[in-house]
């Protein structure tokens, strides 16, 4: 499988040692931040508006990262409601020191978009 078929390339970040877990590894959580960032960028711009997270579900953490590795997040919009967006993130992992990449986090997001009266507006 190629990065393409992933989706769009949203964002690019370093692990640094404040994202790590107690057991050295780089936080979960931090993966899924970094993720949802990307969701977002991608369903503001698709919505043309402010778009805001309802829902995520469907999280894998197929591989793991370390410090210094660099992650690349990936997503494409899967599906479209009346006033939502459904958005797949696939996040993939490349060591520091070379070219190997992994799968390291996936999972879905969906995004209402809002009009200026904070209420939802069709896409």
């Amino acid at each position: 499988m190629s990065a393409s078929d992933f989706g769009d390339l949203m964002i690019r970040a370093t692990a640094m040692p404040a994202d790590t877990n107690p057991y050295g590894g780089v936080f979960g959580g931090w993966l899924m931040s970094q993720m949802a960032l990307g969701a977002g960028a991608l369903a503001s711009r698709v919505g043309r508006g402010t778009a805001v997270v309802v829902s995520a579900t469907d999280f894998s953490f197929p591989g793991k990262m370390a410090v210094g590795d660099e992650l690349s997040v990936y997503a494409k919009v899967v599906k479209t409601g009346r006033t939502s967006l459904l958005v797949e993130v696939s996040s993939a992992a490349r060591e520091r020191n070379g070219e190997a990449t992994q799968l390291v986090a996936a999972g879905t997001f969906k995004f209402v978009l809002l009009g200026e009266d904070g209420r939802p507006r069709p896409v």
